[in-house]
């Protein structure tokens, strides 16, 4: 049993409703992760609610693996991680899902075949599953409230098996019609607004005038402005002058 995909293979162990497992396949598509075993389903296996549940993910289900018990859905993995709300006990390694996809990422590179357990709804993995497993994946959630429905943590493990595979940016800048500012744009814009608040009498008492102007250009400087930003500004300035001459 195996798949030469490099990729981890997701294990739902004894989960209990199809709803929940058409959800989790959703979850792992969105990411690229199509590798599912499924062991000892409550409501029996193929599930017409998983179909439904999992919509364009269809293939994922298509494509699952049907286990009686975990050992044989573990019996060709290297190494396994137990996502758990707490370690249960057991002394075992415990990962943060960032930390542990990125270890699956080493691993899986170095020819190893990982699986990541998921447990049942209601109470998640028992000892006896834990105990098969080589590490665990805990997530840091509000200790007061620390349920995670199966595709929830589907998804999270998912996540940052994209994030810890793909160079994707965490945070990109779109600029509607527009391009950063440069240090002269920057520049020309800090000295008119000195100049007009100088003519102003902004700058006072008189001994503190330059570091006013420093913390102004300074502030200037920390500002993530575009073009447009800097012509809006220029423009306000403008106007803020001829309102001012009208009186």
């Amino acid at each position: 049993m195996g798949s030469g995909k490099l990729q981890p293979t997701f294990v739902l162990v004894r989960p209990q409703m199809g709803e929940n497992i058409g959800a989790a396949a959703r979850a792992m598509l969105n990411f690229g992760l199509d590798n599912m075993r499924v062991v000892a389903p409550r409501d029996g296996w193929p599930s017409e609610s998983a179909v439904a549940m999992a919509s364009g993910a269809g293939r994922v289900l298509d494509d699952a693996q049907l286990c009686d018990d975990l050992a044989g859905a573990l019996e060709d993995r290297t190494f396994t991680f137990a996502t758990t709300a707490r370690p249960r006990d057991l002394t075992k390694t415990v990962f943060t899902p960032e930390q542990a996809m990125k270890e699956a990422r080493d691993r899986i590179a170095k020819g190893q075949k990982v699986a990541v357990m998921f447990g049942p709804e209601r109470a998640g993995l028992e000892n006896n599953d834990i105990a098969q497993a080589n590490a665990i994946i805990s997530v840091p959630v509000n200790p007061e409230y620390a349920s995670l429905n199966l595709a929830q943590c589907v998804l999270l493990c998912g996540y940052e098996w994209m994030r810890a595979t793909a160079e994707a940016e965490p945070i990109v800048d779109v600029l509607a019609g527009t391009e950063m500012a440069n240090g002269q744009e920057i520049e020309h814009l800090a000295l008119h607004y000195q100049d007009r608040m100088q003519e102003a009498g902004f700058f006072y008492p008189e001994h503190k005038a330059e570091s006013m102007k420093v913390n102004l250009r300074n502030m200037w400087s920390r500002m993530p402005l575009t073009r447009a930003d800097v012509q809006m500004l220029h423009g306000m300035m403008r106007q803020v002058v001829r309102w001012k001459d009208k009186d």
